[in-house]
């Protein structure tokens, strides 16, 4: 039943936020001709969900074996993490002010799915499919990455390695949100951090999109910003796991727009009318 109700929760606050930032950052007529176009436009984006949704499929039928391989090689690195940085988690969480506990909690649990939903709508309403093609392949990549080196290390966060110094504090406060990320998540996922690798990978691609989706740009960068953040503020990811996930983010930003560009060409290319700059990610991988 716990589950249950921060599901709800958590998908009730998200669909609240997905609305509220379509409302401020599209048109009527931007929705209009989206589902007046809806089955080309379904039928153009396909291929990419097909992808997308095989892979979730056969990555959540293959985390026990993901598991029982990770423990039958043994290399846990988590004491390799701890000599690299020490005690700067614990130093990060003795400086943040404890009022804002609540707001990297929140950051952590609905800031991180809102950041992953919301641009899925944004750019299917966008007048060039690419963008949502990007997005796909990017996150496929961070989820391939992220499962092939969660099996190979096995990595304890710092709450878990030096509880006496760092504190679980989203799991102090609200205990009940323990039940959510246990169920989609072992507790050695730790390097790297996908909460901030993702969180990356929106933000450039909502940069991509800064002259239609002015508003979102700056949103999605904050809470991108806050979600990394959190990861570390709760004990829940060393600073080496943050930086990873910066990396990885930004390699399959580059990567992802090499794959559509390799499969679409120039057809689908984003006008310079509609985002009037060339992307990020094409200005990484130059």
């Amino acid at each position: 039943m716990a589950l249950l109700t921060v599901v709800f929760v958590t998908g009730l606050i998200v669909a609240t936020g997905l609305v509220t930032t379509c409302a401020f950052s599209t048109s009527l007529e931007q929705f209009r001709h989206a589902v007046a176009d809806f089955d080309r436009r379904l039928g153009d984006i396909a291929p990419y969900l097909a992808v997308a949704g095989l892979f979730f499929v056969a990555k959540q039928a293959t985390n026990g074996l993901s598991l029982r391989i990770s423990r039958a090689l043994g290399w846990d690195i988590t004491d390799s993490l701890y000599e690299l940085e020490g005690l700067f988690v614990a130093d990060l969480q003795a400086a943040v002010p404890e009022p804002l506990i609540g707001f990297f909690s929140a950051m952590y649990m609905f800031g991180f799915p809102y950041l992953l939903v919301v641009p899925l709508v944004l750019y299917f309403v966008h007048a060039s499919s690419r963008h949502l093609k990007g997005l796909l392949v990017a996150y496929v990549l961070n989820y391939a990455v992220g499962a092939v080196l969660y099996t190979l290390f096995i990595a304890y966060g710092p709450r878990n390695r030096v509880p006496r110094h760092v504190s679980g504090l989203m799991y102090d406060v609200y205990p009940e949100t323990q039940t959510l990320t246990a169920a989609v998540s072992s507790n050695t996922d730790v390097f790297p951090s996908l909460h901030t690798s993702l969180a990356v990978v929106v933000a450039l691609f909502a940069w991509r999109t800064r002259k239609t989706y002015p508003l979102w740009t700056y949103v999605s960068t904050i809470t991108a910003a806050a979600v990394a953040l959190s990861t570390m503020v709760l004990g829940i990811h060393w600073l080496t796991d943050v930086v990873a996930g910066l990396v990885l983010g930004t390699w399959s930003v580059v990567v992802a727009t090499r794959v559509v560009e390799t499969f679409e060409g120039e057809s689908d290319a984003p006008s310079p009318l509609e985002d009037g700059e060339e992307s990020v990610a094409s200005e990484l991988g130059d």
